[in-house]
């Protein structure tokens, strides 16, 4: 990258950190400056806009020139910025080989690194900026694939922080929320055993645990916690009411449907409660698709394939609507979401460079 594509590439960033994009609380419009500035650039270099507004702070701005292959996606919300911070969080700070920053590293670095490759070249791209990633609910990228035209991509890039790797599976990410019910009454009554709110959930997570572990053991590797629990008034009175919230990440290729329907059946569960799902991610890649279509592009790309990450990404929402998918963006995971965020020059000169080969 030449010096002024650089100074280029790091004023598209410092555009995009000084806009506050923090989620929650998510009060974000299509007339924030960092769908503003995108717009300019990419109608300057030819691209045909799509801006949408979903309410709530859900907004995505699409861009397309010519027929290209690759989709790229970018969310440009950030977690809250928090204290702990030594640089201004809302301004750009190059320190030292490094960029600072909320966003910087996750992942407002590699739409800065987009737009200096959009405008440098006159090669094909398609560009999906979102703005709903960091508050666990994917309502951009699930409008955005309603439309079939949007689903004929024959690879998804999502620019998370990678060390500029290409990531070919994750983990899946399930949030569900149980209300166990009883039958309230005096705690001196011999049916509290069976009719406690609480000891129908004791015996509910019991079954669960032992389930998640059988799963292990088969090799299918499910994460389970139970992260959350309530109930009760005190104890001499049977619990008539219980609460939790428990979390599932499943490996590659698993069903967080069917995870869910398995673990409402256990014991008696069906019968004694009520639940809810904030959130439903899928691994990456999702149930019914898998590496090969991804690893194949890596390779006629000349793509360095990294191990599968832990983390989840908006990737997997892409796999699910039948198109191959992977997470490559500069940065590591590390400097995601702490104070004095940053991320390497050499890293958000890195994945320009493999963008602008991807692009041609």
């Amino acid at each position: 990258m030449t010096m002024p594509e650089q100074k280029r590439l790091l004023q598209h960033l410092a555009t995009l950190i000084e806009c506050d994009s923090q989620n929650p609380p998510r009060a974000i419009a299509p007339e924030a400056s960092m769908f503003v500035h995108a717009r300019s650039v990419l109608e300057a270099a030819g691209f045909v806009i799509e801006l949408s507004d979903y309410g709530d702070g859900h907004v995505n701005l699409y861009a397309v020139r010519g027929e290209p292959a690759v989709l790229f996606n970018c969310h440009l919300d950030t977690v809250p910025v928090g204290d702990g911070w030594t640089k201004p969080p809302l301004e750009l700070t190059v320190d030292n080989g490094r960029a600072y920053g909320r966003g910087a590293c996750d992942i407002k670095g590699a739409a800065a690194a987009l737009l200096a490759v959009a405008e440098c070249t006159q090669s094909p791209m398609a560009i999906l900026f979102s703005s709903d990633e960091e508050g666990a609910g994917g309502c951009c990228v699930r409008n955005f694939l309603e439309a079939p035209a949007h689903c004929r991509f024959e690879q998804v890039v999502v620019c998370e922080p990678t060390g500029c790797q290409s990531v070919l599976a994750h983990r899946g990410y399930l949030s569900v929320k149980g209300l166990f019910h009883g039958i309230a009454g005096h705690s001196s009554e011999g049916r509290a055993l069976a009719d406690s709110a609480i000891h129908r959930m004791a015996r509910w997570i019991d079954a669960a645990i032992e389930y998640c572990e059988s799963e292990q053991l088969a090799g299918r590797p499910t994460c389970f916690n139970v992260g959350l629990v309530s109930g009760g008034t005190k104890s001499n009175v049977i619990a008539g009411d219980a609460r939790l919230h428990y979390s599932a990440r499943l490996g590659s290729g698993q069903s967080n449907e069917r995870l869910l329907a398995h673990l409402s059946s256990l014991g008696g569960a069906e019968e004694q409660a009520n639940w809810h799902v904030p959130f439903s991610g899928p691994p990456l890649p999702a149930a019914g698709q898998d590496e090969q279509p991804a690893r194949a592009f890596c390779d006629r790309q000349g793509l360095a394939i990294g191990e599968p990450v832990d983390f989840w990404t908006e990737a997997s929402l892409f796999s699910a609507a039948g198109m191959p998918a992977l997470v490559l963006g500069p940065g590591d995971i590390a400097q995601a979401h702490t104070a004095d965020e940053w991320v390497t020059l050499e890293q958000l000169e890195r994945a320009a460079a493999i963008y602008r080969t991807l692009a041609r």
